[in-house]
């Protein structure tokens, strides 16, 4: 529907019917991938309770715990691009659930990210004032990764997925907010989701502290929100378009990670790492961008694109600044 629909890149397109074929939902994979992040958040937080408070348990339960809440991102991420199932209602319930435990509003993220993939790296992308600009040299990352972790940038996070991302004029260094492409029925939605996302969020303090479990909570759900996520979420999405040198394309403007599965697991959950072949085909669900991402290299369609190991993108990201760039 106009002002909804997030544009696939039509240059360098696959065979109709095989997009098709790969844009078909599946509920079964899609509920398998949910079902697998809430029970290693059960068991973390299960375990965190279990041996409260011994910190070195506690600090091991906080980082798998963050990894999840991140995944469950990423879930929502699917659902924002109405991909997780085919019944719309379902879709919406369950990825602003997934968003919403992590005090995100699903719905207004749809409206976000609807910019960045429809004007990449252009005028009107909010995303560029995190991930553009890059190299700076090692400490400057690293430096904004210490604040992650520290909680300290939090509160940006949360005004972004709240409705508060500017896009930014790369030229004037103005930011703008430009949503005149996006329906008026998204735009309500938005607004609902995001008023739902904190009555939920202020009757959670309350019941946690009615049950005298506040800290626990704090501790154990709130803190891996504010510290790891924030982190994984920067480095990740660095790691997706920082250090790129060519945004004609998205072949060239995004990155497709090749990395361990340890790592996938950690930083880039649900296939995530197959960035360039999402922006090219954003309709694919995240259970079949592998199979998207062999399709498209067989027939070519990756060369020369970033498609690039890990620890190469690391190399990149993390190299000397060798120009004036864009301040995030």
């Amino acid at each position: 529907m106009k002002g909804e629909e997030f544009k696939d890149d039509f240059r360098k397109a696959l065979p109709a019917e095989l997009v098709r074929e790969l844009a078909q939902r599946s509920a079964w994979r899609a509920t398998a991938a949910i079902a697998a992040d809430v029970a290693v958040l059960v068991l973390a937080v299960s375990l965190g309770l279990a041996f409260w408070p011994n910190p070195l348990v506690l600090v091991f339960c906080i980082v798998v715990t963050g990894s999840r809440q991140h995944a469950l991102f990423v879930i929502a991420h699917d659902a924002a691009h109405y991909l997780l199932y085919a019944n719309r209602r379902a879709n919406d319930i369950v990825g602003r659930l997934c968003a919403t435990v992590q005090g995100l509003s699903m719905c207004t993220y749809r409206v976000i990210h609807r910019l960045h993939h429809n004007n990449l790296y252009g005028e009107l992308d909010p995303d560029t004032a995190l991930h553009g600009g890059y190299p700076r040299g090692f400490g400057y990352l690293i430096r904004k990764l210490a604040k992650d972790l520290s909680g300290l940038t939090a509160w940006k996070t949360y005004a972004y997925f709240l409705g508060g991302a500017p896009a930014l004029n790369t030229e004037t260094n103005v930011a703008v907010r430009p949503l005149d492409d996006t329906s008026a029925k998204l735009k309500e939605e938005a607004r609902k989701d995001r008023n739902a996302v904190i009555v939920f969020h202020v009757a959670a303090l309350a019941f946690f502290a009615y049950t005298g479990y506040l800290v626990q909570y704090l501790v154990l759900w709130i803190l891996p929100l504010v510290t790891v996520v924030q982190a994984l979420l920067r480095l990740r999405a660095i790691a997706e378009h920082g250090a790129t040198t060519d945004f004609s394309s998205p072949l060239t403007a995004a990155r497709t990670n090749v990395a361990p599965r340890w790592l996938e697991w950690l930083l880039f959950p649900h296939h995530v790492n197959y960035h360039i072949e999402h922006h090219l085909h954003a309709s694919v669900p995240h259970y079949y961008l592998p199979r998207l991402h062999r399709e498209m290299m067989a027939r070519g369609v990756l060369e020369g694109a970033e498609v690039t190991p890990f620890a190469l993108t690391l190399k990149k990201i993390f190299a000397e600044r060798k120009a004036a760039t864009t301040a995030a």
